[in-house]
Protein backbone atom coordinates (compact mmCIF):
# COMPACT_ATOMS: atom_id res chain seq x y z
CA UNK A 1 0.00 0.00 0.00
CA UNK A 2 1.11 3.51 -0.83
CA UNK A 3 2.90 5.56 2.14
CA UNK A 4 2.03 8.83 3.36
CA UNK A 5 3.72 11.09 6.00
CA UNK A 6 1.55 12.49 8.92
CA UNK A 7 3.76 15.69 10.25
CA UNK A 8 7.57 15.82 9.67
CA UNK A 9 8.14 12.15 10.06
CA UNK A 10 5.49 9.54 10.42
CA UNK A 11 5.34 7.43 7.95
CA UNK A 12 1.91 5.33 7.77
CA UNK A 13 -0.03 3.26 5.44
CA UNK A 14 -2.42 5.58 2.98
CA UNK A 15 -5.22 3.98 4.34
CA UNK A 16 -5.09 2.90 8.50
CA UNK A 17 -7.28 0.31 10.55
CA UNK A 18 -9.67 2.14 13.19
CA UNK A 19 -9.88 -0.58 15.65
CA UNK A 20 -12.73 0.63 17.72
CA UNK A 21 -15.39 -1.27 16.42
CA UNK A 22 -13.93 -4.55 17.44
CA UNK A 23 -15.10 -3.61 21.23
CA UNK A 24 -16.86 -0.87 21.11
CA UNK A 25 -20.51 1.00 19.07
CA UNK A 26 -20.82 -1.33 16.53
CA UNK A 27 -22.34 -4.45 17.98
CA UNK A 28 -21.24 -7.19 20.59
CA UNK A 29 -17.71 -7.22 20.75
CA UNK A 30 -15.99 -9.66 18.38
CA UNK A 31 -14.01 -12.64 20.33
CA UNK A 32 -10.59 -11.57 21.14
CA UNK A 33 -8.80 -13.84 18.76
CA UNK A 34 -10.85 -13.12 15.98
CA UNK A 35 -9.82 -9.79 16.28
CA UNK A 36 -6.65 -10.62 16.93
CA UNK A 37 -6.57 -12.41 13.50
CA UNK A 38 -8.22 -9.56 11.49
CA UNK A 39 -5.77 -6.99 13.11
CA UNK A 40 -2.70 -9.22 12.03
CA UNK A 41 -4.68 -9.74 8.49
CA UNK A 42 -4.67 -5.93 8.10
CA UNK A 43 -0.79 -6.37 8.12
CA UNK A 44 -0.63 -9.28 5.87
CA UNK A 45 -2.39 -6.51 3.70
CA UNK A 46 -0.66 -3.59 3.86
CA UNK A 47 -1.88 -1.83 6.53
CA UNK A 48 0.67 -0.38 9.17
CA UNK A 49 -1.14 2.59 11.06
CA UNK A 50 -3.88 1.46 13.55
CA UNK A 51 -6.04 3.34 15.63
CA UNK A 52 -7.71 3.26 19.06
CA UNK A 53 -7.83 4.82 22.58
CA UNK A 54 -8.32 3.99 26.04
CA UNK A 55 -11.95 4.00 26.20
CA UNK A 56 -12.62 1.76 23.90
CA UNK A 57 -14.37 -0.93 25.56
CA UNK A 58 -17.21 -2.61 27.24
CA UNK A 59 -18.78 -2.23 30.51
CA UNK A 60 -16.95 -5.09 31.51
CA UNK A 61 -14.14 -4.50 30.17
CA UNK A 62 -13.11 -0.74 29.53
CA UNK A 63 -10.04 -0.66 28.26
CA UNK A 64 -10.65 -4.02 25.96
CA UNK A 65 -9.87 -2.35 22.47
CA UNK A 66 -6.09 -1.49 23.74
CA UNK A 67 -5.42 -4.88 25.22
CA UNK A 68 -5.98 -6.89 22.19
CA UNK A 69 -4.34 -4.49 19.63
CA UNK A 70 -1.79 -4.40 22.23
CA UNK A 71 -1.57 -8.15 21.94
CA UNK A 72 -1.71 -8.73 17.71
CA UNK A 73 0.72 -6.10 16.95
CA UNK A 74 2.97 -7.56 19.50
CA UNK A 75 4.78 -9.81 17.05
CA UNK A 76 4.84 -6.77 14.75
CA UNK A 77 5.79 -3.85 17.03
CA UNK A 78 8.66 -2.07 15.13
CA UNK A 79 6.94 -2.55 11.84
CA UNK A 80 3.74 -0.81 12.29
CA UNK A 81 2.55 2.39 13.79
CA UNK A 82 0.28 2.83 16.37
CA UNK A 83 -1.96 5.49 17.79
CA UNK A 84 -3.93 5.46 20.90
CA UNK A 85 -5.98 8.93 22.15
CA UNK A 86 -6.16 10.07 26.32
CA UNK A 87 -8.85 13.11 27.84
CA UNK A 88 -11.96 11.42 27.98
CA UNK A 89 -14.23 8.88 29.77
CA UNK A 90 -17.72 8.18 29.42
CA UNK A 91 -21.06 9.34 31.41
CA UNK A 92 -22.00 5.64 32.68
CA UNK A 93 -24.82 6.95 34.54
CA UNK A 94 -26.35 7.75 30.71
CA UNK A 95 -29.08 5.15 29.44
CA UNK A 96 -27.76 6.42 25.86
CA UNK A 97 -26.61 3.25 23.89
CA UNK A 98 -23.66 6.27 22.87
CA UNK A 99 -23.00 7.31 26.44
CA UNK A 100 -21.83 11.09 26.46
CA UNK A 101 -18.60 12.00 26.61
CA UNK A 102 -16.74 13.61 29.92
CA UNK A 103 -13.51 15.95 29.23
CA UNK A 104 -10.96 15.40 31.58
CA UNK A 105 -7.17 16.70 29.86
CA UNK A 106 -5.79 17.55 33.76
CA UNK A 107 -1.87 17.14 33.76
CA UNK A 108 -2.57 14.43 36.39
CA UNK A 109 -4.94 12.77 34.55
CA UNK A 110 -2.92 12.18 31.61
CA UNK A 111 0.13 11.06 33.31
CA UNK A 112 -2.42 8.47 34.52
CA UNK A 113 -3.33 7.46 31.09
CA UNK A 114 -0.32 7.12 29.36
CA UNK A 115 1.13 4.81 31.76
CA UNK A 116 -1.84 2.57 31.35
CA UNK A 117 -1.89 2.38 27.90
CA UNK A 118 1.45 1.89 27.80
CA UNK A 119 1.13 -1.28 29.73
CA UNK A 120 -1.98 -2.56 27.90
CA UNK A 121 -0.54 -1.85 24.61
CA UNK A 122 2.00 -3.77 25.58
CA UNK A 123 4.79 -1.42 24.13
CA UNK A 124 7.15 0.88 25.45
CA UNK A 125 6.62 4.26 23.48
CA UNK A 126 3.03 5.09 21.30
CA UNK A 127 3.66 6.64 18.10
CA UNK A 128 0.83 9.01 17.83
CA UNK A 129 -1.31 10.20 21.10
CA UNK A 130 -4.38 12.01 20.30
CA UNK A 131 -6.13 14.04 23.19
CA UNK A 132 -9.23 12.56 22.72
CA UNK A 133 -11.66 15.79 23.04
CA UNK A 134 -10.45 19.30 24.16
CA UNK A 135 -11.08 20.01 27.79
CA UNK A 136 -12.41 23.53 28.45
CA UNK A 137 -11.32 23.66 32.11
CA UNK A 138 -7.31 22.81 30.81
CA UNK A 139 -5.46 25.50 28.55
CA UNK A 140 -4.01 24.51 25.26
CA UNK A 141 -0.79 25.18 26.54
CA UNK A 142 -1.13 22.91 29.34
CA UNK A 143 -1.95 19.89 27.52
CA UNK A 144 1.01 20.48 24.96
CA UNK A 145 3.84 21.11 27.64
CA UNK A 146 2.58 17.66 29.01
CA UNK A 147 3.00 16.04 25.47
CA UNK A 148 6.47 17.32 25.39
CA UNK A 149 7.88 15.97 28.38
CA UNK A 150 6.05 12.68 27.19
CA UNK A 151 8.07 13.02 23.94
CA UNK A 152 11.07 13.92 25.44
CA UNK A 153 10.76 11.30 28.06
CA UNK A 154 10.19 8.93 25.19
CA UNK A 155 6.94 7.26 26.34
CA UNK A 156 5.31 8.89 22.98
CA UNK A 157 6.64 10.00 19.65
CA UNK A 158 4.29 12.31 18.47
CA UNK A 159 1.34 13.94 19.49
CA UNK A 160 -2.20 15.08 17.97
CA UNK A 161 -5.87 16.64 18.67
CA UNK A 162 -8.59 14.94 18.34
CA UNK A 163 -12.20 16.58 17.36
CA UNK A 164 -10.28 20.35 17.48
CA UNK A 165 -10.62 23.67 16.32
CA UNK A 166 -8.26 25.89 14.53
CA UNK A 167 -8.09 28.17 17.53
CA UNK A 168 -7.16 25.44 20.06
CA UNK A 169 -4.83 24.10 17.51
CA UNK A 170 -3.14 26.93 17.09
CA UNK A 171 -2.61 27.63 20.41
CA UNK A 172 -1.19 24.10 21.34
CA UNK A 173 1.04 23.69 17.96
CA UNK A 174 2.60 26.91 19.42
CA UNK A 175 3.67 25.20 22.46
CA UNK A 176 4.52 21.97 20.95
CA UNK A 177 4.37 20.80 17.40
CA UNK A 178 1.23 19.21 16.43
CA UNK A 179 1.85 16.15 13.70
CA UNK A 180 -1.74 15.49 13.04
CA UNK A 181 -5.50 16.10 13.67
CA UNK A 182 -7.83 13.10 13.58
CA UNK A 183 -11.36 14.56 13.11
CA UNK A 184 -14.68 13.03 11.49
CA UNK A 185 -14.61 13.58 8.00
CA UNK A 186 -16.74 12.02 4.85
CA UNK A 187 -18.68 13.09 2.28
CA UNK A 188 -21.85 13.97 4.37
CA UNK A 189 -19.36 15.60 7.01
CA UNK A 190 -17.12 18.13 5.39
CA UNK A 191 -17.27 21.07 8.21
CA UNK A 192 -13.82 20.69 8.64
CA UNK A 193 -12.00 21.44 5.67
CA UNK A 194 -12.32 24.97 7.08
CA UNK A 195 -9.20 23.70 8.76
CA UNK A 196 -7.16 22.25 5.42
CA UNK A 197 -5.70 25.70 4.91
CA UNK A 198 -4.72 25.99 8.40
CA UNK A 199 -3.27 22.74 8.32
CA UNK A 200 -1.17 24.04 5.18
CA UNK A 201 -0.17 27.48 6.43
CA UNK A 202 1.26 25.84 9.56
CA UNK A 203 3.28 23.25 7.47
CA UNK A 204 5.03 26.07 5.34
CA UNK A 205 5.64 28.12 8.81
CA UNK A 206 7.25 25.47 9.91
CA UNK A 207 8.80 23.23 6.95
CA UNK A 208 9.59 25.33 4.48
CA UNK A 209 10.72 22.40 1.81
CA UNK A 210 7.50 21.68 0.18
CA UNK A 211 8.26 17.93 0.05
CA UNK A 212 7.81 17.73 3.81
CA UNK A 213 4.24 17.67 5.13
CA UNK A 214 3.60 19.94 8.30
CA UNK A 215 -0.06 18.82 10.57
CA UNK A 216 -1.42 15.60 9.01
CA UNK A 217 -5.55 14.99 8.90
CA UNK A 218 -6.42 11.47 10.08
CA UNK A 219 -9.74 10.85 8.87
CA UNK A 220 -12.41 8.86 11.22
CA UNK A 221 -15.91 8.13 10.12
CA UNK A 222 -14.77 8.65 6.22
CA UNK A 223 -18.00 6.40 4.88
CA UNK A 224 -20.07 8.03 7.27
CA UNK A 225 -20.36 5.22 9.68
CA UNK A 226 -20.24 2.63 6.76
CA UNK A 227 -23.60 4.83 5.16
CA UNK A 228 -21.67 5.29 2.15
CA UNK A 229 -20.47 1.59 0.89
CA UNK A 230 -24.27 1.40 -0.42
CA UNK A 231 -24.91 -1.44 1.81
CA UNK A 232 -27.45 -0.70 3.79
CA UNK A 233 -31.52 -0.16 2.82
CA UNK A 234 -34.92 1.05 4.67
CA UNK A 235 -35.54 -1.39 7.09
CA UNK A 236 -32.18 -2.14 8.30
CA UNK A 237 -32.22 -2.76 12.07
CA UNK A 238 -29.44 -2.54 14.43
CA UNK A 239 -28.45 -3.61 18.40
CA UNK A 240 -30.48 -0.53 20.06
CA UNK A 241 -28.12 -2.05 23.75
CA UNK A 242 -24.62 -2.05 21.47
CA UNK A 243 -24.68 -0.64 18.33
CA UNK A 244 -24.31 3.41 17.65
CA UNK A 245 -26.06 3.12 14.49
CA UNK A 246 -29.50 2.09 16.05
CA UNK A 247 -29.59 6.55 17.09
CA UNK A 248 -27.70 7.72 13.47
CA UNK A 249 -30.38 9.83 11.46
CA UNK A 250 -28.56 8.57 8.48
CA UNK A 251 -30.03 4.69 8.63
CA UNK A 252 -33.17 5.94 8.96
CA UNK A 253 -35.91 5.05 6.35
CA UNK A 254 -36.27 9.03 5.77
CA UNK A 255 -32.63 9.40 5.59
CA UNK A 256 -32.66 6.24 3.13
CA UNK A 257 -34.51 8.38 0.85
CA UNK A 258 -32.96 12.17 1.08
CA UNK A 259 -29.98 10.25 0.45
CA UNK A 260 -30.82 8.42 -2.60
CA UNK A 261 -29.12 11.42 -4.79
CA UNK A 262 -25.59 10.74 -3.04
CA UNK A 263 -25.75 7.24 -3.34
CA UNK A 264 -26.08 7.37 -7.37
CA UNK A 265 -23.44 9.65 -7.17
CA UNK A 266 -21.32 6.68 -5.64
CA UNK A 267 -22.42 4.30 -7.71
CA UNK A 268 -22.30 5.99 -10.95
CA UNK A 269 -18.22 7.11 -10.37
CA UNK A 270 -17.68 3.91 -8.99
CA UNK A 271 -19.09 1.72 -11.95
CA UNK A 272 -17.14 4.35 -14.39
CA UNK A 273 -13.13 3.62 -12.21
CA UNK A 274 -14.36 -0.28 -11.81
CA UNK A 275 -14.61 -0.06 -8.01
CA UNK A 276 -17.22 0.25 -4.84
CA UNK A 277 -18.92 3.34 -3.71
CA UNK A 278 -16.41 2.75 -0.49
CA UNK A 279 -13.42 2.82 -2.12
CA UNK A 280 -14.84 6.15 -4.12
CA UNK A 281 -16.01 7.52 -0.96
CA UNK A 282 -12.22 7.26 0.43
CA UNK A 283 -10.53 7.77 -2.67
CA UNK A 284 -12.40 11.53 -2.73
CA UNK A 285 -10.14 12.38 0.07
CA UNK A 286 -7.22 10.53 -0.56
CA UNK A 287 -6.94 12.18 -3.51
CA UNK A 288 -7.75 15.81 -2.29
CA UNK A 289 -5.08 16.12 -0.02
CA UNK A 290 -1.72 13.80 0.11
CA UNK A 291 -1.91 14.54 3.98
CA UNK A 292 -5.10 12.93 4.51
CA UNK A 293 -5.00 9.24 6.12
CA UNK A 294 -8.74 7.83 6.02
CA UNK A 295 -9.10 5.16 9.01
CA UNK A 296 -12.41 2.94 8.37
CA UNK A 297 -13.11 0.25 10.77
CA UNK A 298 -14.26 -3.09 9.78
CA UNK A 299 -14.60 -6.77 11.26
CA UNK A 300 -14.31 -8.49 7.31
CA UNK A 301 -11.90 -9.46 5.67
CA UNK A 302 -13.06 -9.05 2.47
CA UNK A 303 -13.69 -5.38 3.34
CA UNK A 304 -10.33 -4.94 5.11
CA UNK A 305 -9.33 -5.75 1.40
CA UNK A 306 -11.62 -3.84 -0.13
CA UNK A 307 -10.75 -0.47 1.83
CA UNK A 308 -6.56 -1.15 1.81
CA UNK A 309 -7.43 -0.64 -2.47
CA UNK A 310 -8.91 2.79 -2.03
CA UNK A 311 -5.83 3.85 -2.52
CA UNK A 312 -5.43 2.23 -6.12
CA UNK A 313 -8.07 4.46 -6.83
CA UNK A 314 -7.16 7.77 -8.56
CA UNK A 315 -9.43 10.94 -9.67
CA UNK A 316 -7.77 13.63 -10.75
CA UNK A 317 -8.38 17.47 -9.63
CA UNK A 318 -11.39 18.00 -11.89
CA UNK A 319 -12.99 14.97 -10.80
CA UNK A 320 -12.62 15.95 -7.46
CA UNK A 321 -13.70 19.40 -7.85
CA UNK A 322 -17.17 17.98 -9.86
CA UNK A 323 -17.88 16.07 -7.14
CA UNK A 324 -17.42 18.47 -4.42
CA UNK A 325 -19.30 20.78 -6.56
CA UNK A 326 -22.61 18.00 -6.67
CA UNK A 327 -22.51 17.59 -3.17
CA UNK A 328 -22.54 21.01 -2.45
CA UNK A 329 -25.77 21.37 -4.30
CA UNK A 330 -27.33 17.87 -3.64
CA UNK A 331 -29.64 17.16 -0.73
CA UNK A 332 -28.57 14.75 2.48
CA UNK A 333 -29.57 13.89 5.59
CA UNK A 334 -28.36 14.98 8.49
CA UNK A 335 -25.19 12.94 9.61
CA UNK A 336 -24.17 11.41 13.33
CA UNK A 337 -22.04 13.99 14.39
CA UNK A 338 -20.46 12.77 17.80
CA UNK A 339 -21.92 11.55 21.10
CA UNK A 340 -23.09 13.98 22.87
CA UNK A 341 -19.86 15.81 25.53
CA UNK A 342 -21.11 16.78 29.08
CA UNK A 343 -18.95 19.18 31.27
CA UNK A 344 -18.81 17.75 34.90
CA UNK A 345 -16.83 18.01 38.01
CA UNK A 346 -13.71 15.94 38.09
CA UNK A 347 -14.16 12.60 39.67
CA UNK A 348 -11.79 12.52 42.61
Amino acid sequence: MEIRKLGKDLSVSAVGLGCMGFSHAYGAPTEQSKAIEMIRAAFDIGYTFFDTAEVYGTQDDPHQNEILVGEAIKPIRSKVQLASKFGIHFDMSSSQVNHPLIPDSRPETIRLSVEGSLKRLQTDYIDLYFQHRIDPAVEPETVAEVMADLIKEGKILHWGISETNEAYLRRAHAVCPVTAVENRYSMMARQYESLFPVLEELNIALFPVLEELGIGYVAFSPMANGFLTAKYEKGTKFDSQYDYRSNMPQFTDAAMEQNRGLLALLQRIAEEKNATPAQISMAWMLCKKPWIVPIPGTRRLERLKENAKSADVKLTAEEVRKIDEALEQMEMSEVFGGSRIVNKPYAK
